[in-house]
């Protein structure tokens, strides 16, 4: 985090509902210009501090400031915020036009300006050109970037974005993440992005918090929490990862990181290295899982590049004896026993 007074501030937000807590104690703060992803699975807390941020729910405990205001019994009105979701929430009878225009409509923004602002807002999501359709006549991913359109165009301080590319298929969502890291750059804004998707996080991120049972397990860069995971719950949720214990330890090393060796090559000194059979082999197209049952007990799985091989050479290796190998500091030791971290 950056010097300064940041653009989002929570300290001690709780939330409960009856006898569950479905946000505990959490604290984070957010810069200016940042792409913040609150990650987790379902029920992890995630959405529901988005909402408290937003102003649709009010917390049971802590405070909420937005630049430096405190804005924890605020309406979602009166705060600097705005708001995407899953669904658009756009206006079948209005135009494209119309539909981004509203917000400033309502805040009686004189026609003039609100069509010129409305223009440059879809002109940033490229959509400059569709100002007369109505929502029915576009695509999934262009009523997304009209959503996102009638946000920008309000000039919030945060945007809030709940889950936006659900409802996309897997192809397009992939192209919509490109395209709202590069709306983010372009205009400025702090965005705060809800998801479950690990891809998307680690994809668009400049930090990302990882929820689990109301509080966040870590908090990081994608490329520190995917590759110094700081707990077994970590190393599942974001990607895959396999738990190891040896000797009284216990730690995580990533199935790309691992080399499987089956030609009797030599060992690389000093490398980790165990013995043992491949039990399975799935085939992925560029590249291939096996599944090796470890000699000294566990099992690890391995990725590797289908650089020359086809599918029936490497499915031709499942019940052979392999060996596999990797660097010692490819590994993250987990220690579970006091919780996450925040």
């Amino acid at each position: 985090m950056p010097e300064g007074i940041p653009d989002i501030r929570v300290r001690g937000l709780t939330k409960r509902y009856g006898e569950v807590v479905a946000v505990d104690a959490i604290d984070l703060e957010v810069a200016p210009g940042e792409f913040f992803t609150m990650l987790g699975p379902s029920g992890s807390g995630k959405t529901t501090t988005l909402r408290m941020i937003a102003g649709f729910e009010i917390p049971d405990e802590g405070t909420i400031e937005l630049g430096g205001q405190d804005v924890s019994r605020l309406p979602p009105y009166d705060r600097p915020v705005n708001t995407v979701f899953q669904d658009y929430a756009l206006f079948p009878h209005m135009t494209v036009q119309q539909n981004v225009e509203y917000g400033l409509m309502v805040k009686k923004v004189p026609k003039g300006e609100r069509r010129a602002r409305a223009q440059t807002a879809l002109e940033m999501v490229r959509l400059g050109d569709y100002g007369s359709r109505k929502p029915a006549q576009l695509s999934g991913g262009q009523r997304q970037r009209v959503a996102l359109a009638r946000a920008i165009v309000n000039q919030p301080k945060v945007l809030l974005l709940d889950e936006p590319l659900g409802a996309l298929d897997l192809k397009l969502r992939q192209q919509m993440q490109i395209e709202l890291k590069f709306i983010q750059r372009e205009v400025g804004i702090t965005f705060v992005y809800v998801t479950h998707d690990q891809e998307e996080a680690l994809t668009m991120s400049d930090r990302v918090a990882v929820f689990n049972q109301g509080r966040i397990e870590q908090l990081g860069p994608p490329a520190e929490v995917y590759e110094h995971p700081q707990s077994e719950f970590i190393a599942g949720f974001v990607g895959v990862s396999n738990v190891i214990e040896r000797n009284g330890r216990r730690y995580t090393v990533r199935p790309e990181k691992i080399n499987l060796l089956e030609n009797g090559r030599d060992p690389q000194p000093g490398w980790r290295i165990e013995e043992g059979v491949i039990r399975d082999v799935q085939y992925v197209g560029p590249v291939t899982r096996y599944y090796v049952s470890l000699d000294r007990g566990g099992e690890l799985q391995v990725l590797a590049q289908n650089l020359e091989e086809g599918s029936s050479q490497v499915l031709e290796a499942k019940g052979r004896r392999a060996r596999v190998e990797w660097r010692p500091e490819q590994e993250s030791i987990i220690d579970d026993s006091e919780g996450g971290s925040e």
